[in-house]
């Protein structure tokens, strides 16, 4: 049987999201389709897949990008779906463990691409807010929607702050385990 969850995740919390479709999987449902705050799932056998996300470098019909997902698929993955360049992937659990980055690079590396993506929102934002609320124009709806763009790139600084922790514990991690 088919059911869908519409269930919102902010970009900075793609772990959370993995870990929500993990233990979806553990009770028996399975991811098969991905869009906007948008899950479909199928039942299954407890525990059958391992899910995991990636914000690709290329888009996912690019050349590289199916270049990419082909490698990935050797290796036992399944693309379930993508949104924009988030690609969704799920393994059986019974080839054990599945893990997209196996060092610290390629994870500060995938921060990387996340942080450039919430970097240049935020920015658009900004100077979105900033030229609706200085008043081109006296318009009362500019200035709502300038406070509405300025509110986000509040949300969004929170965000770019937050993976940059991350990224830069990754960091350290990095440097610990290399002595």
């Amino acid at each position: 049987m088919r059911n869908t969850v519409h269930k919102w995740f902010w970009v900075w919390d793609f772990d959370k999201e993995e870990k929500w479709l993990c233990a979806m999987a553990a009770k028996g449902k399975a991811l098969v389709h991905v869009g906007f705050c948008t899950y479909e799932f199928e039942d299954s056998a407890p525990g059958e897949y391992i899910y995991r996300l990636e914000l690709l470098e290329h888009a996912p019909d690019s050349t590289e990008g199916r270049a990419y997902i082909s490698f990935l698929e050797e290796t036992g993955a399944e693309q379930i779906g993508s949104y924009l360049r988030w690609c969704y992937f799920r393994r059986k659990a019974s080839l054990g463990e599945f893990d997209l980055f196996s060092d610290f690079d390629s994870r500060i590396r995938h921060l990387d691409r996340i942080l450039w993506l919430v970097g240049t929102v935020l920015a658009l934002n900004l100077i979105s807010g900033t030229v609706n609320v200085l008043g081109f124009g006296d318009l009362s709806v500019n200035y709502v929607s300038g406070m509405v763009n300025l509110l986000l790139a509040a949300v969004l600084t929170l965000a770019f702050i937050l993976l940059s922790a991350k990224k830069h514990r990754l960091g350290r991690e990095r440097s610990i385990s290399e002595s």
